[in-house]
């Protein structure tokens, strides 16, 4: 059953993946980001992740709610988490220094084999659109994916304004 669903699977979704896994080992070394592209990315991983929800469960407002409720949380729990030390911004440049992290590999493929893992549910089962449970769950965890991504963007926009605003005060007490 599995060959089955590999060979079932579209080619652009194994190019996709192979796009994720090199984005997200980039992701992994040292880099320096622009203040523009550390925004897109969360916002595009989100819209996606939504995407996900409604292509699957429509306008169900309980596969929304828990979608909202899901990034919320995540989003809030991990905005409270302290930053790695090794992030720096330039405010001349708007580019952030990064460490390498695994933690966008892991939303990647989390993102990836959720909505692999839905595709082939929603294949198997259509009538899995109008389970309850299985749009609570699949909105909740989406969400999740959202609220961490953009708790991670959030914190990067914290680092740059109080930079900026560090940056403007020692420039008027000159």
């Amino acid at each position: 059953m599995f060959m089955q669903i590999l060979i079932n699977t579209p080619k652009w979704v194994f190019v996709l993946f192979v796009a994720l896994v090199w984005l997200g080992l980039k992701q992994m070394l040292p880099r320096r980001v622009g203040l523009n592209r550390m925004t897109i990315m969360p916002l595009a991983m989100t819209c996606l992740s939504l995407y996900g929800v409604t292509s699957v469960f429509g306008d169900s407002p309980q596969a929304l709610l828990t979608w909202c409720i899901g990034a919320a949380v995540a989003f809030t729990l991990n905005f409270q988490l302290p930053s790695a030390a090794q992030i720096t911004y330039d405010v001349a440049s708007r580019r952030f220094q990064m460490p390498g992290s695994a933690v966008p590999l892991a939303l990647f493929m989390g993102i990836f084999f959720t909505k692999y893992a839905v595709g082939i549910s929603m294949g198997m089962q259509p009538s899995l659109a109008h389970n309850s449970g299985f749009a609570l769950s699949i909105g909740a965890l989406y969400g999740a994916f959202s609220g961490i991504f953009l708790a991670r963007a959030a914190k990067l926009w914290r680092i740059a304004l109080t930079q900026a605003n560090a940056g403007m005060q020692k420039g008027s007490l000159a």
